[in-house]
């Protein structure tokens, strides 16, 4: 029988703040590495934390609680969920957490909207690469929390002149026939998420004014149709409930200067008859084209409480079971 070789390792944490804000009130973030690498004895103590075990895992422990230390260093606040996620991401061996942690969208009033995974980090990084990106997953994966602060961004640096947000108003019927205001009053229910996350990000005093100046803009997607959209930031959300004759319309929309992000759940249609999603067709049609970007998330981006994940992780059991039959 062959053991898996035996190894001691140290990390010198220069600073009492540095070392308590490592390991967490009473060890907690300690506890939390030893409980995903049981087989490691982790010691801290004076400005060192001792790790022995077999060599492969008192290297993976040792590069957690470095990753953990370039974060602290940075000010950013640890907490359980993001010690788990940097343990994930050390143990998948997939990209370094700190610098997953560490990149930020500055939207103003000194706040900063960092993604908190790596799918999340590469969904930040295709919408600053690419003129159209899709964003696809579950509720609560942060599609479009984080397309709309990269918006906001681009508006404050004056990447951007504009910022337009819209969705589809199934129930509402998407109809130009109504009146405006009969329309306001229908889709406003629809378009109230959009204004929540820009007030938290700029304040509603601020958020107002720049509603009132027509610098941004929130209107159902019906209201896209006949114009061009130029050096504008465009969100459109809940995308899987526009058909395949809205979608073409929406992205023949992009005028220049302008940026598309298409944020939707493919498992959440609410068209009506059994009408197909133009979010479910267009990867078909536009994957492989130049600045187009594409970025799946799925149950392990969930940031809502834990137990959303294990909704959204149970929901695709069942539905993957009930299409075998």
């Amino acid at each position: 029988m062959t053991h898996a070789p035996l190894t001691d390792l140290e990390l010198r944490v220069p600073g009492d703040h540095l070392m308590l804000a490592l390991l967490g009130e009473r060890d907690g973030y300690l506890r939390v590495v030893a409980e995903a690498f049981p087989e490691t004895r982790i010691v801290a103590r004076g400005d060192e934390i001792r790790i022995s075990g077999p060599a492969v895992d008192a290297e993976l422990v040792k590069t957690v609680f470095e990753e953990l230390l370039v974060l602290v260093r940075d000010d950013q606040g640890l907490d359980m969920e993001r010690v788990r996620r940097v343990i994930h991401l050390v143990n998948t061996d997939t990209a370094s957490p700190s610098e997953v942690f560490t990149d930020g969208v500055a939207v103003g009033r000194g706040k900063v909207i960092r993604p908190k995974t790596l799918n999340q980090k590469r969904y930040v990084d295709s919408i600053r690469d690419n003129t159209v990106v899709f964003g696809i997953g579950p509720a609560g994966t942060g599609k479009t929390y984080l397309a709309m602060a990269l918006a906001v961004a681009g508006l404050q640096s004056g990447s951007f002149s504009r910022l337009i947000l819209t969705r589809p108003a199934v129930e509402a019927g998407e109809r130009l026939g109504f009146l405006p205001g009969d329309l306001a009053a229908k889709v406003d229910p629809y378009l109230r998420p959009l204004y929540d996350a820009l007030y938290d990000m700029l304040g509603p005093d601020e958020t107002q004014r720049l509603l009132d100046r027509g610098t941004i803009e929130i209107a159902p997607l019906a209201y896209m149709r006949g114009r061009s959209l130029n050096d504008a930031f465009i969100v459109l959300d809940e995308a899987q409930n526009t058909s395949p004759e809205q979608m073409k319309m929406f992205l023949t929309r992009l005028g220049f200067n302008s940026k598309m992000v298409i944020t939707g759940d493919v498992t959440q249609i609410d068209l009506p008859d059994g009408r197909a999603s133009g979010l479910k067709r267009v990867r078909r049609i536009l994957e492989g084209i130049p600045q187009v970007g594409f970025v799946n998330l799925d149950a392990t981006d969930v940031v809502r409480a834990r137990i959303v994940a294990s909704i959204v992780e149970a929901y695709t059991r069942h539905e993957e079971e009930a299409d075998r039959g």
